[in-house]
């Protein structure tokens, strides 16, 4: 991940019975499966936000997480820019 603000993007991820939300780095004009493809057997997102699926319960927040890509089912971007 990079800190510059400008190659963040905003996703939601279902995984495992999580709805999982944060900012990846993804590079301009490229697309989510590249980032995906990219990530090897690890997704990380930043600012992340983890929700029980069935409960809608808010279970932890966190700086930093890696998401096991094999558990991923699926992955919506948010289009809206970030600051």
């Amino acid at each position: 991940m990079t800190t510059d603000n400008s190659n963040r993007s905003k996703f939601t991820v279902l995984a495992n019975g999580f709805h999982i939300k944060g900012h990846g780095s993804v590079l301009p004009g490229a697309r989510v499966t590249d980032y995906l493809n990219q990530a090897e057997d690890f997704i990380a997102l930043t600012d992340a936000e983890v929700w029980e699926v069935g409960t809608g319960r808010k279970l932890m927040s966190a700086p930093f997480i890696n998401i096991n890509r094999s558990n991923v089912e699926i992955v919506i971007p948010d289009k809206t820019p970030t600051v």
